[in-house]
């Protein structure tokens, strides 16, 4: 039988349980990642291991650390399921040269992945990547793992909780949270099954302000959505319990809480290019620090208007925070963001964190007493009014087809609007007269042709998108998503 061939795309490997991510091809992974880190100098050091509530998830992570301790590497294992971020900060906190992560992110309940991490607890850089997919053996047989017990009898496995830590850092370097505690404001908490869950009424207790939650328990189907993914539809049962029980506002949590979603107080979705406008003005205006900012190709242009208006730089990168990451640690951003709702902050990992930029979000609503459809109008005052939407069309034909074909595209006008410039940072992204883009690109995590748009008129939306699809020679979808 032929072993899978294993490739990290935007952000870790995914597969589908039982097909090709299986416990011999995780194995293989970690061989791999274990091989990296020795080659760096790193034998008897210590890596992290999480997880999240996926489907075997804690068993793929007890494989895994099989595999580091079985190449002489010192394993962290989280106790239980834990959000990315938490991940990612406990490789700082306890000194650590890397982590892996088990889990799928947003992918449908039949998948899961497996991340990696560098000693910042960020995202590895594509070429580090290659590196470690270079080292994964193509024959299991090649595996060199230690027995869970054993490890732990040895030393080289060791079990511990990452909450404290990240507790304590979050209150003593990163945000007041007394004044949300106080705000006396109502708080509803979608965590999509996941990571996310118990986080925020553990955080926002004792005071009078009141949190609940939704979707709190492990359930690995993920009932009530298509996906733990913090975008319509899937956040539409949240949005309508934002109304049915008179909460101000409704943060939404991807299935390992590195992302975030924002509901506001009349059910209405706030999309994740307007979330990243709203923290770069809460950190701009309401906290007056300065820094550059990273956004990568596939997100809005208000944050480009606003580096101009608050006089800090603002650097692009492809989509992924394998390129965001390390941007942010080679300019010491204030902060990085991407399409997808994934936010980082400085003074804090290089990592993507819904629970923080959650805890940001509320703390921008007490600070200028006003509900989440205020700080939109109050952002569009700001830098003016933008639109967003994105279609994804199931694809398994020609992909080189389709990018020859959009390569060659010289379309004068889209959606109505003047092309002024075409940008292949990832994928090929068409600039429009009015500041706003389409861009027609490949998922890297899915066997998904995704094309976005980003217009100040929102009836231009789907001209703009029926454009992108037809350069690329797709058809509409059935069903049209939001």
């Amino acid at each position: 039988m032929t072993n899978t061939r294993i490739r990290f795309g935007t952000d870790g490997w995914r597969g589908m349980i039982a097909d090709d991510y299986t416990f011999a091809n995780v194995r293989r992974a970690a061989q791999g990642f274990a091989r990296y880190l020795l080659e760096r100098g790193h034998k008897d050091e210590w890596v992290v291991v999480g997880y999240d509530k996926r489907f075997h998830s804690e068993n793929f992570a007890a494989a895994v650390a099989e595999v580091l301790a079985g190449n002489g590497l010192r394993v962290y294992l989280t106790q239980e399921a834990t959000p990315t971020p938490v991940i990612s900060y406990s490789v700082v906190d306890r000194g650590a040269v890397g982590a892996v992560n088990i889990t799928a992110s947003h992918n449908p309940p039949t998948d899961n992945g497996f991340k990696v991490r560098d000693e910042h607890g960020g995202a590895l850089p594509p070429e580090a990547l290659r590196e470690v997919e270079a080292f994964i053996p193509e024959d299991a047989h090649a595996v060199q793992r230690i027995p869970l017990q054993e490890a732990q009898d040895q030393g080289r496995v060791v079990i511990f909780d990452p909450k404290p830590a990240y507790i304590r850092h979050l209150q003593e370097d990163l945000i007041d949270l007394e004044p949300i505690r106080q705000a006396g404001i109502k708080v509803l908490v979608d965590p999509m099954w996941g990571n996310g869950a118990g986080w925020f009424p553990r955080l926002l207790h004792g005071g009078k302000t009141v949190v609940e939650e939704i979707h709190n328990v492990r359930n690995p189907i993920f009932p009530d959505m298509k996906r733990p993914e913090p975008i319509p539809p899937n956040v539409n049962v949240g949005l309508a319990e934002t109304v049915r029980r008179g909460a101000d506002v409704l943060i939404i949590n991807d299935g390992d809480a590195d992302r975030v979603g924002l509901g506001d107080e009349q059910g209405r979705f706030i999309d994740q290019l307007k979330v990243f406008g709203l923290l770069a003005y809460y950190f701009l205006e309401l906290r007056g620090e300065r820094g550059p900012i990273v956004k990568t190709i596939s997100t809005t242009a208000l944050i480009n208007k606003m580096g101009e208006m608050y006089g800090v730089p603002v650097y692009e990168t492809g989509v992924g925070f394998k390129y965001v990451a390390p941007k942010m640690l080679e300019v010491n951003a204030l902060l990085g963001g991407e399409e997808s709702g994934g936010y980082a902050f400085r003074g804090h990992v290089p990592e993507r964190d819904g629970i923080l930029a959650g805890l940001y979000l509320l703390d921008m609503m007490v600070r200028l007493n006003k509900k989440p459809s205020e700080l939109v109008q109050l952002l569009f005052e700001k830098v003016g009014p933008t639109y967003y939407k994105r279609i994804d069309v199931p694809f398994q034909g020609d992909r080189e087809a389709v990018e020859a074909r959009v390569r060659a595209a010289r379309p004068e006008t889209i959606g109505g609007l003047r092309v002024v410039g075409v940008r292949t940072i990832d994928g090929y992204q068409f600039l429009l007269e009015d500041g706003g883009w389409l861009l027609i690109r490949f998922s890297g995590t899915e066997p998904l042709l995704r094309v976005y748009c980003e217009t100040t008129d929102p009836s231009r939306l789907d001209a703009i998108l029926a454009d992108g699809l037809r350069l690329a020679g797709v058809e509409w979808p059935s069903s049209k998503q939001n």
